[in-house]
């Protein structure tokens, strides 16, 4: 009876370690925000290869290096930058994201600066056998993704500027890069500040009370209702303009154009939800342009696929 008592107890102790273990990987993922890196390393890869690299082969660019370095140093620098994220936000996520710090929980948080050094540490390795024009470009990058982190995060409209000008500024790398500079490619830059910009503020107005109560001043918890809705309604509006300005102005074809002419009809939606004061109005918005973006990286992958046949 002892022998079988203990070897229960083995196995429920090794059941408990395995969950305990897997919860801290699952919670180290989650906070280090892994599975927006994987969307972000997809983004840049099909920008990078149907949009700024114009003249180069797919068995050229598949063997370019360089250009898998710097996506390489760009993934670690977001998954350091999320981590260091979650260290700051922790106290703020605990009311915002219960089911995510529960998880989290089961790590304790200097192992989270300790992954947030190794990873900006490594990126950093990287960027330096590369070049160091590289390493320059990351290291700002990397004092950016803290200084976010530490106060901008906080201060009202830098908040969401900041956010969004990181977002993008990989994809500025890779134009530098590729020396990508043209009427379209700006228009579509422009295009797509814009509707992060919305989706950021959009965000923040789910948030607005829990933002407020730990000092992060936004755009919904310092303006009125009614002027939180007027700014979002006017990004979408311009935001529009820009849509029509590169479908009439760059000659712009395939799916592409079908994703520009019917994302016209999908911000006239959002105009109207964010006209409904219920809430869930509002998530709706937040999860129809977050698609909308999702759906414009596979639109430029389908367009530049048709077009290298």
């Amino acid at each position: 009876m002892n022998s079988e008592k203990e070897t229960f107890q083995q196995k429920n102790y090794i059941q408990k370690s395995l969950f305990y273990r897997f919860s801290q990987f699952v919670g180290f993922l989650l906070g280090a925000r892994f599975f927006i890196a994987i969307l972000l390393t997809f983004a840049l890869y099909v920008s990078t290869f149907f949009l700024f690299n114009q003249d180069e082969t797919f068995r050229k660019f598949v063997f370019d290096f360089k250009v898998h370095g710097i996506i390489f140093c760009t993934v670690l620098t977001i998954l350091a930058g999320g981590t260091i994220n979650q260290f700051y936000d922790f106290e703020k996520d605990h009311v915002v994201k219960p089911f995510r710090t529960r998880i989290q929980s089961f790590i304790k948080q200097k192992y989270f600066l300790y992954a947030y050094l190794f990873l900006s540490l490594v990126s950093l390795g990287v960027a330096w056998m590369i070049s160091h024009r590289v390493f320059i470009f990351f290291v700002v990058y990397q004092f950016f993704m803290w200084l976010y982190s530490h106060k901008l995060s906080r201060i009202l409209i830098l908040n969401n500027l900041s956010f969004v000008s990181l977002t993008l500024y990989p994809f500025f790398g890779m134009m530098v890069y590729y020396e990508t500079f043209s009427k379209k490619v700006l228009l579509m830059a422009v295009f797509l500040f814009l509707i992060l910009l919305a989706i950021d503020i959009v965000k923040d107005t789910l948030t607005r009370s829990v933002d407020k109560a730990f000092g992060y001043i936004t755009i919904p918890n310092y303006f009125t209702g009614r002027t939180t809705k007027t700014i979002i309604i006017s990004l979408i509006i311009v935001t529009m303009a820009v849509s029509i300005k590169i479908i009439m102005k760059t000659g712009i074809s395939g799916f592409m154009a079908y994703y520009f002419a019917i994302g016209l009809f999908v911000m006239i939606l959002c105009i109207y939800l964010i006209m409904n004061p219920l809430r869930k109005s509002k998530s709706l918005t937040l999860n129809i342009l977050r698609f909308w973006v999702f759906a414009g990286i596979i639109a430029m992958l389908l367009n530049g696929i048709e077009g290298k046949l």
